[in-house]
């Protein structure tokens, strides 16, 4: 802050076009000299000293990659994956597909809902309780040709599926769009004995992932050109694999008689497993013609459809 330094300076500066280097570096402080004087070296702190040579330090992130540390991190990428792989397909692949096979479901039931059975008749309001009239019977088509639809609203108010003739897997039950088969070994839909069929519980869509849900007295219901049959939810059981009596005729018997409709759903128990077998048992009530109306519970779900 020296007044008489800076004229100096100035005077030094404006005295000649070439500045002596020698000369100016007396004049300038420290810190602008080209050429800093020891004394200003001496004052610097050992950080910023110019003398001083950088020292190379090794980061341990710069440190050899060993084998040990390229394995552990190929098998957390390896863990990823496979994380990344089962909630794909256990969770959105699942997802995806059961939309798919709702869909294709709802688009045959809009097909159906054209159908009259008698001239000048229009299916009428929704109706609470099924007539004793005796339904139609379904004969068996060719494997994976689809012949029904079922409703089980245990399994969500949106709840439909195809059915399909056989339990094939990529044909039906893995398919896309059905998700659920007629045993072939069962009776026919509508005929006294045992219409059973399968599902998956996991995975292809889960079309009965809620099977184990399903309380007493709830209702199953089946769709077909001419109306619903109406089944009533009865009881569980679990099995082995190998204990195919559940489709008997009349289930767990072999000398019994057919003299009752029934309807079985199995699946896989438990989850994810192939283990043993969950096997639901509905009773019939009656027949929904459709000049009547569908089932009030299902009306809203049959009118969407539509």
């Amino acid at each position: 802050n020296d007044p008489e330094y800076w004229a100096r300076l100035e005077d030094a500066l404006l005295a000649s076009d070439t500045v002596d280097t020698a000369e100016s570096s007396q004049l300038l402080p420290g810190w602008l000299s080209p050429e800093p004087t020891a004394e200003y070296l001496a004052g610097l702190p050992s950080w910023l000293s110019l003398q001083q040579e950088p020292e190379l330090v090794a980061s341990s992130s710069l440190r050899k990659t060993g084998p040990r540390q390229v394995l552990g991190e190929g098998l957390v990428t390896v863990g990823m994956t496979m994380v990344l792989f089962l909630f794909w397909y256990l969770v959105l692949n699942d997802a995806i597909q059961s939309g798919t096979q709702r869909e294709a479901a709802s688009g045959l039931s809009r097909s159906w809902s054209d159908y009259i059975p008698l001239p000048g008749i229009s299916p009428s309001v929704p109706v609470t309780q099924p007539t004793d009239i005796e339904p139609p019977r379904v004969n068996p088509g060719a494997e994976g040709q689809v012949f029904a639809l079922l409703y089980v609203p245990r399994f969500g108010e949106d709840y439909v599926r195809k059915i399909g003739e056989g339990i094939d897997l990529d044909r039906v039950l893995n398919s896309r769009t059905i998700g659920v088969g007629r045993y072939p070994q069962s009776d026919p839909l509508g005929a006294y004995g045992n219409f059973a069929v399968a599902g998956h519980r996991n995975t292809w869509g889960a079309a009965f992932g809620e099977i184990g849900e399903l309380r007493l007295g709830d209702r199953i219901y089946v769709e077909v050109k001419e109306g619903w049959y109406s089944y009533q939810f009865r009881n569980l059981e679990y099995v082995w694999s190998s204990e195919t009596d559940v489709l008997n005729a009349f289930p767990r018997l072999s000398d019994q008689p057919a003299d009752a409709r029934i309807i079985t759903l199995t699946s896989c128990h438990p989850k994810f497993s192939e283990a043993e077998r969950i096997i639901a048992y509905g009773v019939y009530e009656g027949w929904y013609p459709r000049e009547n109306g569908p089932p009030q519970e299902i009306a809203e779900l049959v009118k969407g459809n539509s």
